[in-house]
């Protein structure tokens, strides 16, 4: 089977929607044609759009059977400003996966500079072997929030009888790191947690979370900020003079990034201040729905002055009253460690807890040698998971 990479056209829409509905058929997000358009819109919106970059991979039928976008993004290198791209809605037919490395060949000879954060193995292994550096892994901690997301444990006979419960074919304890993940398709349906033992487990984590943030930043107050503004520009600036690698998160970034046509939106902005000044903020994410009735949560950004850990400890514990007040059973940070992160100790302390088989690598590969050099190590950036492309298709 032959077949050829150019740029894509606005003829070649139908046939790419057709692509994404046979390669993700499993995913009811898939088929919602509408929503995928205005993530590309919003993209096309980005103040680098001139440097956006979209190819299909044709057959000799005239059929798109692959595609791969190059999105642009600007960096903070070692001081210097620096344009990088990263693949984006990488996807090709099964019966070509071969040509897949066409595309990503044509990626690489087309962009001067690189940064991406991936997680599937595969899509590494090609990115790899055209010149990217793995520079290592996020960080992906996990906060439980409502039982909801975990198997049913065994119930003693006198709980049952005190509670008056009835025996559920088919309901079986399963791990709770397997249930956490996405279940595969055609799997079983879960069986729920009776509600009366729901309650219990639910209001006991509430209480053991306001025993873990007690005492935390006392001097320091959390608001909800309405927008970004000025002072989002001086934090990235006094961020940008101590760490040498991270996105440029300036105002003009972040109104870009949540602003009403992104794919995230809505999001929760919460900040610490100074009087006027800025020491830290967090963005926050609650999703619609997935087919189990459920939200899912995330920290898309927690950002502080260097050394602050005391604001990001607050920023965290403000951020748990604000998912459970949405329902959500489970939380989710993935985020590089850094001086204007959250610390290990401090997720411990607030009830977080590692998942280190489900990890984003950040890869670059950078024309410079001198600023590759930089970039192509984890401990010189700041970053966090809502500073790139890997959250842009959350729905």
């Amino acid at each position: 089977m032959r077949a050829v990479v150019r740029p894509l056209e606005s003829t070649d829409l139908p046939g790419f929607e057709k692509l994404r509905t046979t390669v993700y058929s499993h995913y009811p997000e898939a088929f919602e044609h509408d929503w995928h358009s205005s993530v590309w819109r919003w993209l096309e919106s980005h103040p680098a759009s001139s440097e956006l970059h979209r190819w299909v991979l044709e057959n000799e039928e005239g059929e798109v059977v692959g595609h791969l976008a190059a999105t642009p993004q600007f960096y903070r290198i070692n001081g210097q400003r620096v344009l990088a791209h990263t693949p984006a809605d990488f996807q090709v037919l099964p019966q070509y996966g071969f040509h897949a490395l066409l595309l990503m060949r044509k990626f690489f000879r087309t962009v001067d500079n690189c940064v991406a954060c991936d997680m599937l193995p595969a899509v590494i292994g090609v990115e790899t072997r055209l010149g990217a550096e793995v520079a290592g892994d996020l960080h992906y901690a996990a906060k439980l929030l409502n039982v909801s997301r975990l198997p049913v444990p065994p119930i003693p006979a006198p709980v049952k009888r005190f509670l008056n419960l009835q025996e559920r074919p088919g309901a079986e304890p399963q791990d709770a790191q397997e249930q956490l993940a996405a279940p595969p398709p055609r799997s079983r349906p879960r069986a729920p947690i009776p509600a009366p033992i729901k309650g219990l487990l639910n209001g006991g984590l509430r209480v053991l979370d306001e025993a873990l943030g007690s005492g935390l930043g006392k001097n320091l107050k959390v608001e909800v900020l309405e927008g970004f503004d000025e002072s989002f520009d001086e934090l990235f600036e006094k961020v940008a003079l101590k760490v040498p690698c991270l996105p440029e998160k300036d105002v003009a970034f972040l109104r870009w990034r949540y602003s009403p046509a992104s794919p995230q939106t809505p999001v929760t902005v919460l900040g610490v201040r100074d009087g006027e000044s800025l020491l830290g903020y967090a963005v926050l994410r609650v999703t619609r729905k997935g087919s189990d009735g459920l939200h899912d949560a995330y920290i898309l950004d927690l950002t502080t002055l260097p050394g602050r850990h005391d604001v990001a400890r607050v920023l965290l514990r403000e951020s748990v009253p604000h998912f459970r007040q949405a329902g959500v059973p489970i939380v989710r940070y993935r985020f590089l460690m850094s001086p204007t992160s959250a610390r290990s100790s401090d997720l411990w302390r607030l009830g977080f807890f590692y998942r280190n088989k489900r990890r984003n690598t950040l890869l670059v590969k950078l024309a410079d040698r001198d600023l590759h050099k930089i970039a192509n190590d984890t401990a010189n950036w700041s970053y966090s998971i809502g500073d790139g492309e890997a959250t842009f298709w959350v729905r």
